[in-house]
């Protein structure tokens, strides 16, 4: 797309269809989040031992990796829009079948497809935006995605707080002789139906258009979205980016008379695996451990996991405001540093901290400042790595391979978090809080230096000059 100025008539069009697309960044959130209040529920609902309720919890992960894998590749081939669709009837169909499930398989079964959605959800949604947004704004469109997770995540929790606080407990009847842990999952009805109805008013992709051979199609579309550019000279473009001889596909990431795997798809798989490596899923995952060992209460813990989630989506709309004035690049490399540091600080604040003897952690008077000190890195990731990774990924890769990149690094990125979430409690057990998060305090640095080596800034630039490069690199 242009640089130009769009209409207002078009930068509200676009902006609608923007925030369509990003709602599947909201279910992503959502589906995530619901699970954290009914764990005891669940438990007492299907008579589940301690290895039963754990992999009801996780059983989510396993459809995740898989939803991202195939959700690039089948994009690929019949389009975003109808992907997009079959992953909105899949949030229904999850959400209906959890609170249904009588049985921990039955439940299992339904969040597995709840797994498939939220894993397609987090790299469609991004990539639809980055192909119909004007390349002046589509880093602070594309950044929505990161907005409606943490968003989702946030009215997750405040929905479980009601429903629970109603009930008088999450195995209560809450209405309709229903318990409350039911209706926390079936409340997710509600917007996965907007996302699907809403997705029914949007366009096709025109990119995918072009890639797919409709071009009178893919010219109304773009005709749609601006008027201040030439159709004719964007759909060439376009053209130019692809192979004119087939659609795009899986080893379209495969360059060269050597056929190894393109350069750019190992930056982006870097990028995507250090998100994870540098612990943010540590923090949020067992932020009511790292609050208890620090000295508070576990009522006064899950009031901090609110009080982070609440920084989280603070500091996501300053990522907005900045993403398109600093720069991915920069904000990656500050992030990464900001990281490390404050991950570093709370190292040593757990490393100095007194063991007792039920196994807790005596911080004495540093208490407060490990709870500075994390939420600063909660900052520090919602302003850059949160946002910025998925912007990259939306953004980064040429049209002939876009999907297939994005299915490769979607499968790395679910099974990074999966590593990262089951070695945490094996590093605590083994090398207590101080050593743990000095691990990804180290790989705060590896990123640090992985995005100042390899990261090619991309704010600015159409996705058609990207792709030129690209390909010939």
């Amino acid at each position: 797309m242009a640089d130009m100025h769009e209409p207002p008539a078009q930068k509200g069009r676009i902006l609608l269809i923007s925030v369509i697309a990003a709602i599947g960044g909201f279910l992503f959130g959502f589906d995530s989040g619901v699970i954290n209040g009914t764990v005891d529920a669940l438990q007492l609902a299907f008579d589940s031992d301690a290895v039963g309720t754990g992999f009801n919890v996780a059983s989510m992960l396993l459809g995740c990796a898989v939803g991202a894998f195939f959700a690039g590749t089948f994009a690929d081939k019949f389009g975003r829009k109808p992907v997009l669709m079959v992953t909105a009837a899949a949030f229904i169909i999850s959400a209906l079948g959890s609170g249904l499930a009588t049985s921990s398989f039955q439940f299992v079964i339904a969040r597995v497809i709840g797994g498939l959605a939220v894993g397609a959800a987090s790299i469609l949604s991004p990539a639809y935006i980055s192909e119909i947004a004007p390349a002046k704004i589509r880093g602070a469109l594309t950044t929505l995605q990161q907005l409606m997770i943490v968003i989702g995540l946030f009215i997750a929790f405040l929905s479980n707080y009601l429903i629970a606080g109603s009930a008088g407990g999450a195995s209560e009847v809450f209405m309709a002789g229903a318990q409350a842990w039911q209706w926390m999952f079936w409340v997710e009805v509600i917007p996965a139906s907007i996302f699907l109805f809403g997705l029914m008013l949007i366009p096709e992709s025109p990119r995918y258009l072009v890639a797919a051979g409709m071009l009178e199609k893919a010219k109304a579309v773009l005709s749609s979205l601006s008027l201040s550019e030439s159709v004719e000279q964007t759909i060439e473009d376009i053209r130019s980016t692809l192979r004119t001889d087939r659609k795009p596909s899986l080893s379209d990431i495969f360059a060269g008379a050597a056929n190894k795997i393109h350069p750019l798809v190992w930056v982006g798989l870097g990028i995507t695996t250090l998100q994870q490596f540098t612990g943010i899923n540590v923090v949020f995952y067992y932020g009511a451990t790292l609050w208890q060992a620090a000295g508070f209460t576990e009522a006064d813990a899950l009031l901090q996991n609110v009080i982070s989630g609440s920084v989280n989506v603070l500091f996501t709309f300053v990522a907005i405001a900045l993403i398109d004035r600093v720069g991915r690049k920069p904000l990656l490399m500050i992030g990464a540093l900001g990281q490390a540091v404050m991950l570093g600080i709370l190292a040593l604040l757990f490393q100095s901290g007194t063991v007792l003897e039920d196994g807790g952690l005596d911080l004495g008077g540093n208490g407060i400042f490990a709870l500075l000190a994390a939420n600063g890195y909660i900052a520090f990731f919602a302003v850059t790595w949160g946002p910025v990774m998925w912007v990259m990924l939306g953004e980064m890769f040429p049209n002939q391979f876009r999907g297939a990149a994005l299915a490769v690094c979607g499968l790395v990125h679910w099974s990074s978090n999966f590593a990262v979430t089951m070695t945490f409690p094996i590093f605590l057990a083994n090398f207590g809080l101080g050593v743990s998060y000095g691990i990804y305090a180290f790989f705060g640095l590896v990123a640090y230096v992985f995005v100042k080596r390899y990261v090619v800034e991309t704010m600015g630039r159409t996705l058609e000059d990207m792709s030129r490069d690209a390909m010939t690199h």
